[in-house]
């Protein structure tokens, strides 16, 4: 295997650039031009950002579908990333750009059989027992062919593209200086932190490229499902994959969106629409690692049943950071509480932009009105879902990658199991799931790491507080600031200063406390008879220390 072929040269960058400006022009962007460095005239900016966001909004989005298809892979990589982006395009924009295919013509025979003799030494013919020259897909990255192996074993080779890497480098250079010269000249770019975006699509993007990250999820999804027979992944034949070359084993089955064929297989739709919807709820609750992509032509329905998954290049993951916002967002929306999910989404707002936080919440109430979670059974999740990002693009909130993918996952395998039951319900599978994420932040083990972690955080700024304070009065001394402060004026400060340690040494006593209980009654079972008991004790105790504090709080103001 020869991993370390190089890829051509780069084309060079001044072509790149002249041909994004002519066609943005011909498909009607020519006002961005200026916000992105390309109009050295100054034309493009006329108007200002307010009439460019207008203009941009205004737009056809047709013409920006054409606009990224006539620039190429990596452009059209990008449109498919903002068509999960509800949060920035509006509703048109997104459903025109998710027609965006990856599709390319396929490229000479000659050039994919020597990149196969490069990658694994030998010719096709002398690696595997067939290989078929005629491509059964080909993408702007990578060429697809079918093969079998000495056993018979039938495969599918995946080759990429002698000259991907060069043209995806190229370009990811010129859309991350662009991003940045958009933040510096336009509100709108800087606010929903264009650059922040295109690093972002520039990592998804490098990580397709290799194709043994694509092998690696394939085999975490095939470990994560290895119990469940109705769900098959298919096998990665490592010695004959390279971050080039890329050998799975072939699914076929039924396109979901082939009624015809699934009824004359006499398919039981509503029991695989439901199968369907529990796979993507497993990966995103339990796994904490879903395919972000499962669109109909990356699932395939077997005769019985069964669902075949294929292309796992673009997978999310869920950290314990943004498992805690996914719970504040459910326990808001459960409780209907406008004012919680006003925070909840600031808090895990990733734009540079302030948000007016009165304005967002005065928004959010008929929301939670219309959607409480309480019904999630009969909840429209896309509905809800369109109505949620509208809200979050007026007032400039964007959020996290992994989230957006996680939205995404959830709004396709709601349409897939609506084309296979029209009577499906998203919120039914949902619910139980919804239910445990919102409650489980009051689980005495959470509650023990949220105030462990407020201890930790708390003492870390007690030992940095005299250091603060020696930064201000060095600023003071040099700028000749002079504090008067009389012994009646220092009182309140003192006393301040008592509640908050009192209030830190209980905080971070009761933290130990339910954290040592928690951990006996989940360890141990044979504390699992004293659980009531052991956890009433200790909410008596930390009871105990609230009513010492109070106590103490009042004997201070009656002295």
């Amino acid at each position: 295997m020869n991993g370390d072929e190089q890829d051509p040269p780069e084309q060079t960058h001044a072509g790149r650039y002249r041909k994004i400006g002519s066609v943005l022009r011909r498909h009607g962007f020519g006002f961005l031009l200026g916000f992105l460095g390309l109009d050295r005239g100054g034309a493009g900016r006329r108007g200002g950002a307010a009439d460019a966001a207008q203009n941009a909004t205004a737009q056809s989005p047709m013409h920006l579908r054409a606009a990224l298809e006539e620039l190429g892979p990596t452009f059209i990589k990008l449109g498919q990333l903002l068509s999960t982006r509800s949060d920035l395009l509006p509703p048109a924009f997104v459903t025109e750009l998710a027609k965006l295919q990856d599709s390319a013509p396929p490229v000479p025979i000659a050039v994919i059989r020597d990149q196969i003799r490069r990658e694994l030494g030998a010719a096709p013919e002398a690696i595997f027992a067939t290989f078929d020259d005629r491509p059964l897909a080909s993408a702007s990255i990578g060429q697809a062919h079918a093969a079998t192996l000495e056993d018979g074993t039938p495969v599918v080779v995946k080759v990429r593209k002698p000259d991907a890497v060069a043209l995806v480098r190229t370009d990811l250079e010129i859309l991350q200086n662009l991003a940045s010269r958009a933040a510096r000249t336009w509100e709108f770019a800087r606010d929903f932190d264009a650059v922040g975006i295109v690093d972002e699509f520039a990592g998804t993007l490098r990580a397709e490229l290799d194709y043994l990250e694509e092998g690696r999820n394939a085999e975490r999804f095939a470990m994560n499902f290895e119990d469940d027979v109705s769900v098959v992944v298919p096998r990665v034949y490592w010695e004959t994959t390279t971050s080039r070359v890329l050998t799975l084993e072939r699914m076929r089955g039924i396109n979901v969106t082939d009624g015809d064929a699934l009824d004359e297989a006499e398919v039981d739709r509503e029991l695989v629409a439901r199968k369907g919807a529990a796979i993507v709820l497993k990966m995103i609750f339990e796994d904490r690692f879903f395919h972000a992509d499962l669109h109909p032509g990356n699932l395939f329905i077997h005769d019985d049943g069964t669902i075949a998954l294929i292309d796992f290049g673009m997978v999310g993951v869920i950290s314990e950071e943004l498992r805690e916002h996914l719970s504040r967002l459910f326990v808001a929306m459960v409780r209907g509480d406008a004012e919680l999910l006003t925070s909840a989404l600031i808090d895990v707002s990733v734009t540079s932009a302030s948000v007016d936080r009165m304005k967002l919440r005065d928004e959010l109430r008929p929301f939670v009105s219309r959607y409480r979670l309480s019904s999630v059974r009969h909840t429209p999740f896309a509905r809800m879902m369109t109505d949620l990002f509208g809200i979050l693009r007026s007032n400039r909130v964007r959020l996290p990658r992994e989230m957006t993918l996680l939205f995404k996952a959830l709004l396709l395998i709601e349409s897939l199991a609506m084309r296979l039951d029209p009577d499906f319900r998203l919120g039914e599978a949902l619910e139980p799931y919804a239910g445990r994420l919102a409650w489980e932040r009051l689980r005495v083990s959470t509650i023990a790491r949220r105030l462990s972690k407020a201890s930790i955080d708390a003492g870390e700024l007690a030992l940095d507080l005299p250091s603060i304070i020696r930064r201000v009065v060095d600023v003071a001394d040099t700028t000749g600031v002079q504090i008067h402060l009389r012994a009646a004026e220092l009182e309140p400060l003192v006393g301040r200063a008592e509640r908050i340690g009192n209030r830190l040494v209980a905080g971070m006593i009761g933290a130990a406390l339910i954290s040592g209980i928690g951990g006996m009654v989940s360890s141990d079972r044979r504390w699992g008879s004293w659980r009531g008991t052991m956890v009433g004790t200790g909410l008596g105790a930390i009871g105990a220390l609230g009513a010492y504090l109070a106590w103490t709080a009042r004997h201070r103001r009656l002295r």
